[in-house]
């Protein structure tokens, strides 16, 4: 038998405990680490609203403008939302457990799995569409198991209403919601899926969705272009197959796996769980699709915390039956340490210095994910450095133009990143708003800027001087820890060769 419980020590306090923890995890930065570079740009469209954008719906970004309007540009504040995601995804997968029939001991290890998990961590450390998603994927599927439960099939509108959300945030809702139905069509649960409310909540899901899905087809769907030429240009790192199932062990954390690798097999074989067979034939489907298309091996990243709750569960009903709870409790301290030690190599909580000492210690670091170079950090920590140093030396040359020049002068960035630090970080340097091909700043165009004199972040020489009559070196910029990307020299470029930013913008999207 478990110990008695009081208010203090459940199930559901002891969850709510560990959620609290990702503000303590999340919040301060003792790095010393900048924006991410996605912020950046998350940032600077929150400032141009819109129903969508090329690499993304509107969520990411309407998120970023409330986070400012409501908090301020701190990190601290821009990074409160997805907080409080990973705070509620912990809350949710301690409800998934209860919903299972767990009880406290599963409660922990589920939230513990959740909360040192590699994906998740990662997702949570900045604002992204990624930040969320598991939360609402999680969404989707307790309301899934409360209409098996209960069969009220009222709850197909919560069931639209979560997922509607969650297309407006990342396209792969799409994914999830797919399989979820599937995997219901592959059991006697089906049944709940005749009757009118199934219909109602799949068009409370569409009516969400629908701006977004206007906006891409007037744009004849510039994501879906964008994909191509990802895919053309081989920018990500595509993992064999079994280079993909390694992945979600180390994301979920090698130590846990036996969690939610056990709860995948209850769901599938076990009596106890077959009403819930839907959720893990979701996960197989969601599986295979993301193998078969070659897809990013995080996207499968949300569907996990469904998979720790049952993995608990049946946990704890083995140690119950076996009275061997002190290995239950000495497994989830294991899994304390082990994710402990991931986590430093994880987060943003070394600075780089330490951090690249520390990995070099355990011979581990993050993998990668796409075919660009790093310095000694890995991506995911380099793309936060060196973006006030950048603009600082960007504003010493735009602020050594004569004024009557100034005015006609503009900055173009090479990407999103670049663009949204000066956006970012430029006002208070007397910058205007950068100009971009890159993704969604190829929308908002050369703002009036005709040509004559522009400031180039990142591009080559010899290729500059086939467009202007007078290219000038200002300097280089680079901090030793920042994507090799971001090491380039500053040029001023005037007299353009017969041409105009409005006559060749066009030719100027980059979509990648």
């Amino acid at each position: 038998m478990q110990p008695r419980e009081n208010a203090f020590t459940s199930g559901p306090a002891l969850v709510g405990y560990i959620s609290a923890l990702e503000f303590v995890v999340h919040l301060p930065n003792p790095g010393g680490y900048g924006f991410f570079t996605d912020e950046l740009y998350f940032m600077a469209c929150g400032e141009h609203l819109s129903f969508g954008y090329v690499d993304m719906p509107p969520l990411t970004a309407l998120q970023a403008w409330a986070a400012r309007g409501l908090f301020g540009d701190s990190l601290t504040a821009v990074r409160l939302f997805p907080t409080f995601a990973a705070a509620g995804l912990i809350l949710l997968t301690g409800a998934l457990v209860r919903q299972f029939g767990g009880g406290r001991f599963a409660q922990v290890l589920a939230a513990v799995a959740v909360l040192l998990a590699p994906f998740f961590l990662g997702f949570s450390s900045y604002l992204s569409m990624n930040s969320i998603e598991p939360l609402l994927w999680m969404g989707c599927a307790y309301v899934l198991i409360r209409i098996i439960k209960t069969g009220d099939a009222r709850l197909w509108l919560w069931f639209g209403l979560i997922a509607g959300i969650g297309l407006e945030n990342k396209d792969t809702m799409l994914l999830f919601g797919f399989v979820l139905i599937a995997g219901l069509m592959m059991t006697p649960q089906r049944r709940l899926t005749a009757n009118r409310w199934f219909v109602f909540g799949g068009l409370i899901a569409l009516l969400i969705f629908l701006p977004n899905l206007i906006w891409m087809i007037q744009r004849h769907f510039p994501h879906l272009e964008m994909l191509a030429n990802i895919r053309r240009n081989q920018r990500n790192i595509a993992p064999s197959p079994i280079g993909f199932v390694g992945l979600q062990l180390l994301g979920t954390q090698p130590v846990a796996a036996p969690v939610w690798i056990g709860g995948l097999f209850l769901l599938l074989l076990d009596a106890s769980y077959k009403e819930y067979r839907a959720l893990g034939w979701a996960y197989v489907i969601a599986l295979l699709i993301l193998l078969l298309m070659r897809g990013r091996f995080y996207y499968l990243a949300p569907s996990y915390p469904m998979l720790f709750a049952a993995g608990a569960v049946g946990a704890e009903r083995w140690l119950d039956r076996s009275h061997r709870y002190h290995l239950g409790w000495a497994y989830v301290a294991l899994l304390v340490a082990t994710g402990l030690a991931i986590a430093v190599n994880t987060l943003p909580l070394l600075p780089p210095v330490t951090y690249i000492a520390y990995t070099h210690l355990i011979g581990v670091s993050q993998p990668k994910f796409e075919h660009r170079q790093s310095s000694e950090l890995p991506q995911l920590l380099a793309d936060r450095c060196g973006w006030p140093e950048m603009v600082a030396a960007v504003a010493q040359v735009y602020n050594a133009i004569p004024s009557d020049e100034r005015a006609r002068t503009a900055i173009f960035a090479q990407n999103y990143g670049e663009a949204g630090a000066i956006d970012f970080y430029g006002p208070k340097l007397g910058l205007p708003k950068a100009i971009s091909g890159h993704v969604n700043y190829w929308y908002w165009g050369p703002r009036n800027y005709t040509g004559e004199s522009v400031i180039v972040l990142g591009n080559a020489r010899e290729r500059l001087e086939k467009y202007f009559s007078k290219v000038e070196d200002k300097g280089a910029v680079g901090n030793p820890y920042a994507m090799a990307s971001e090491h380039f020299e500053i040029y001023l470029c005037s007299q353009p060769k017969g041409w105009t930013f409005a006559q060749r913008w066009p030719e100027l999207k980059t979509w990648d």
